[in-house]
């Protein structure tokens, strides 16, 4: 992989991984199309996706970390009243959030990738992710919930509708924002959301690839262009985070129409351009 391709595929996951359009679909679709010399079984791929990832986490962390400074004192017991058993309540439902992926995830990733994983197929669900985009909007619940009001039936909803993710061409945060639609919750709350349940979820991926890399042969300057790329993934997922914020909070009654256009567009061309190329 070329420095050029490193920072355009770190611009790629900062952005994608966070708007409602599948990161791994484009991860998938794209180097197929664009004919990259991306090979996911080469020995310095594996530090520059644990590096992208950590890089994406450390945006979300940064750019909410009120969140996360309130949440660490509510559950270590530092702030008190009402402060500390909101905090509280928000944690669980993180928690309950991420468990239904974590669990299937750790169990069946590979799987899935194995299976879906193939450019042509992670171009189909780019379409049905575009679809699932659109019923969100036709079928929501309108409503503006606070995450103040969340239950542990909404939290494992939005949990649920996270594990079809790990199918590439399906988006997590598309999935996670649908899923809060459907319980009331507006745009903006549930991007808000969806964005917390991520840190964990890309943290965790990381980890779990740490132990792999400790016993892999990594090829000399791999480490030093897989930083410099997290750093860009970092900056364009925290600019990514920043505009979506408010794009969310300005446009509740259609948001996600634009992002299903744009996957039907991209699904439908790139399947076009492999079948005919």
């Amino acid at each position: 992989m070329s420095a050029i391709e490193a920072i355009l595929v770190a611009i790629l996951q900062g952005a994608t991984e966070l708007f409602p359009v599948s990161s791994l679909g484009h991860a998938v679709v794209l180097p197929a199309v664009l004919n990259m010399s991306l090979d996911e079984g080469a020995p310095e791929f594996l530090p520059f996706l644990v590096m992208l990832h950590l890089g994406t986490a450390a945006a979300l962390l940064l750019y909410f970390r009120r969140d996360w400074i309130g949440l660490a004192r509510g559950v270590l017991g530092l702030a008190g009243g009402r402060e500390a058993a909101a905090s509280r309540r928000l944690f669980v439902m993180i928690v309950i959030a991420t468990i239904p992926a974590a669990l299937l995830g750790f169990a069946l990733e590979r799987h899935l990738r194995v299976l879906f994983g193939t450019p042509l197929v992670a171009a189909a669900f780019l379409v049905m992710n575009g679809f699932v985009l659109l019923l969100g909007e036709r079928v929501r619940e309108y409503g503006h919930r606070q995450l103040a009001t969340l239950r542990v039936s909404d939290a494992l909803v939005i949990g649920l509708c996270q594990c079809t993710a790990l199918i590439p061409g399906i988006s997590r945060s598309g999935a996670t924002i649908v899923g809060g639609l459907l319980r009331g919750i507006d745009h903006a709350e549930a991007a808000h959301f969806s964005f917390l349940i991520a840190t964990p979820i890309i943290l965790g991926a990381s980890i779990l690839e740490i132990p792999k890399l400790l016993h892999e042969q990594v090829p000399s300057g791999v480490f030093s262009l897989s930083i410099i790329a997290a750093v860009v993934a970092g900056i364009t997922a925290f600019l990514s985070t920043a505009f979506l914020m408010r794009y969310f909070r300005r446009h509740d009654e259609w948001a996600l129409n634009p992002f299903a256009y744009y996957c039907f567009a991209l699904g439908l061309g790139s399947f076009a351009w492999l079948v005919l190329r």
